[in-house]
C-alpha cells in the first residue's frame, strides 16, 4: 500500500525518483520542542492534518519540552532520515547554541532544512496596572525602579528570554528575569502581576492580547503587523532600531534523501497556497511564505549568525 501511495504522490508532485525511500509506517510525528499552547504548537496543529492528507500519513503532534527547545531538537536530530519525524522549529532552534549552552546537537549540521512555513513578529506586553502606555514610558519607569520589576519568559534560553534580555540591554535597563516552563505560564504570570513585562510571539498569544489584565505596548518588528494594525512598533514607540522576529519551519535530521525533503516541501507549499490555511496562520500574526529547501537552509545559517550577534549584545542578561 505504501509503495502504491508513494507512486501516486510521485505523479502528483513529479518529485520522487523511482527508487525513492518511502516511510515504513503510516504514522509520522511532528515534534514540538515546547509545551502545548505556544506558537510552534499552534502552527503544527494547523498544518499537520493537511500535511497528512497530502502525504498519506497520519501526523501526530508530540510535545517534547525542555532546555529552551533543545530536548525536542535532540530527539529529531537522532531520528531516522525517512521523513517520519520532523521538528516544528523557530528561531529558538539556534539560540541554545548561540548561547554556548552545549545543546545535544549542532543547529545547522545535524538537521535538514525541509520547509519554511512563515515568519512572525513578537509583541511587547505589560501588566495593565503598570503606568507605562508606550515603550518609552516603560523604559523610563524601569529606570526609575532599577531591579524592582520582573520580565517573564518561557524558560532560560528560550526565544522569549533572549528577546527580553536583548531589549533590556538595548534600553539599558535593570529588570529581573523570571523563567517559566511555557509561554502560557509566562503570560499568566504577567496577567496576575507576579511579573510585569513579557516579549512573546504573536502566534500562540492572540487569545491573551485582548485580556484586560494585559496591555500591548508595541510589536517587535520592522513594520506593523496585519493582525495588530493599530499597534506601533518598538522602533516607533521608544527604542529606535530594535526588532526581534522569528521564522517558523519544519526541520528533519541530517541526511534526509533530497527526494523525501522535496516531497514534503512541495506538500507544504500546496498547503500554504490554500486561502483558508493562509488565513488561519495570518490570524495568529504569522505571514506564510513557502520557499525552496535550499533557500530555507541559507535562512537558517543567517539566523544563527543573527542570534549570536544578539547574544553578544545582550551579554550577561542571557545567563
Amino acid at each position: 500500500m505504501n509503495r502504491l501511495l508513494g507512486a501516486a504522490l510521485a505523479c502528483a508532485f513529479g518529485l520522487l525518483a523511482p527508487h525513492a525511500a518511502v516511510a515504513q509506517t503510516n504514522v509520522s510525528k511532528i515534534i514540538v520542542p515546547f509545551a502545548p499552547g505556544g506558537g510552534q504548537d499552534v502552527l503544527a496543529r494547523v498544518i499537520a492534518p493537511e500535511l497528512g492528507r497530502l502525504l498519506g500519513q497520519s501526523f501526530i503532534i508530540e510535545n517534547r519540552a525542555g532546555a529552551g527547545g533543545a530536548v525536542g531538537g535532540g530527539v529529531v536530530a537522532r531520528s531516522a532520515t525517512d521523513g517520519t519525524t520532523l521538528l516544528m522549529a523557530a528561531s529558538s532552534h539556534t539560540i541554545s547554541a548561540a548561547l554556548n549552552r552545549n545543546p545535544p546537537f549542532d543547529p545547522i549540521k545535524d538537521f535538514t532544512a525541509v520547509a519554511h512555513v512563515g515568519s512572525g513578529a513578537y509583541v511587547l506586553l505589560v501588566n495593565a496596572r503598570l503606568p507605562a502606555k508606550t515603550t518609552a514610558e516603560l523604559i523610563a519607569h524601569v529606570k526609575s525602579n532599577p531591579g524592582k520589576l520582573n520580565y517573564a519568559s518561557a524558560g532560560v534560553g528560550s526565544a522569549t528570554h533572549l528577546a527580553s534580555a536583548y531589549f533590556a540591554a538595548r534600553a539599558d535597563i535593570n529588570i529581573v528575569h523570571v523563567p517559566y516552563k511555557s509561554t502560557a505560564e509566562a503570560l499568566n504570570s504577567v496577567m496576575t502581576g507576579d511579573t510585569q513585562v513579557l516579549i512573546v510571539p504573536t502566534i500562540g498569544s492572540q487569545g491573551y492580547i485582548s485580556n484586560p489584565d494585559l496591555r500591548v505596548l508595541a510589536v517587535v518588528s520592522k513594520s506593523r503587523v496585519a493582525s495588530l494594525p493599530d499597534t506601533p512598533t518598538v522602533d516607533e514607540s521608544g527604542l529606535p532600531g530594535f526588532e526581534f522576529t522569528s521564522w517558523f519551519g519544519l526541520l528533519g535530521p541530517a541526511g534526509m534523501p533530497p527526494e523525501v525533503t522535496a516531497r514534503i516541501n512541495a506538500a507544504l507549499t500546496q498547503i500554504l497556497a490554500s486561502p483558508d490555511i493562509a488565513a488561519k496562520i495570518q490570524q495568529q500574526g504569522v505571514e506564510p511564505r513557502a520557499i525552496a529547501s535550499a533557500a530555507f537552509a541559507e535562512l537558517l545559517v543567517e539566523n544563527y549568525e543573527t542570534m549570536k550577534a544578539i547574544v553578544k549584545t545582550a551579554g550577561p542578561a542571557t545567563e
